[in-house]
């Protein structure tokens, strides 16, 4: 029994990387649509962003199924609880870059706004978090679940920027002020993918440590 327990317990790990693979990837697709502004790209997020809405009715399920069927011990119980917890974050931050894309497709964001201001930069930085943060998933590594936390502060430094140097183009006539509330609005995206990667980590901690840390909501 305890056999068949631990090859469903690897199941789940597997589709954990692939759900996070999934969000990585939209995080990609939509940076890459912020500059390029392709429609073959917002079709790409809309297709990675269902496949991710539907591995975590998977996740959900098999982390319910472990409770019920296999009354885990207290270190399991945490992984899965923890699971449950940072998929729902995953899919998240899989809205968030669905979001993205749909302010992208909705108007026309001058290529030269966006070079402007540490969006790209802000949008790359994001999605290391969230990269390390699966990596602390899949490693059980405490110190990298810990850096993701600690980069949080870049990822909030970055917004600021953005939102001071948007706060003076909105004051200047000559910009486009749909353009500067558009570019709040991602920039405010990715700060929010930060903030999911951070809850993450923490899940992480908690699933090695037995110790849940910060606020999670």
């Amino acid at each position: 029994m305890r056999h068949v327990f631990e090859e469903e317990l690897n199941q789940l790990n597997k589709d954990m990387i692939t759900m996070g693979s999934m969000c990585e990837n939209a995080i990609q697709t939509a940076t890459t649509y912020i500059r390029y502004q392709t429609a073959d790209k917002n079709a790409e997020i809309v297709d990675i962003v269902e496949q991710i809405n539907h591995k975590e009715r998977d996740i959900e399920n098999m982390c319910l199924k472990l409770i019920m069927q296999q009354q885990p011990v207290a270190r399991d119980l945490r992984t899965i609880t923890s699971a449950l917890k940072m998929v729902s974050d995953l899919e998240r931050i899989g809205d968030n870059a669905d979001d993205i894309a749909e302010i992208v497709s909705m108007n026309n964001i001058p290529t030269a706004d966006v070079e402007a201001i540490e969006l790209i930069d802000m949008a790359k930085a994001a999605n290391e978090m969230l990269s390390d943060a699966i990596n602390s998933f899949v490693k059980r590594d405490d110190e990298l679940a810990k850096k993701v936390i600690d980069t949080d502060d870049a990822i909030d430094n970055y917004f600021n920027n953005i939102k001071l140097k948007l706060a003076e183009d909105f004051r200047d006539s000559s910009h486009n002020l749909d353009s500067v509330l558009d570019l709040f609005m991602i920039s405010k995206y990715f700060e929010r993918i930060g903030d999911h990667s951070v809850n993450i980590a923490r899940w992480v901690l908690y699933m090695i440590t037995g110790t849940l840390e910060g606020n999670t909501n």
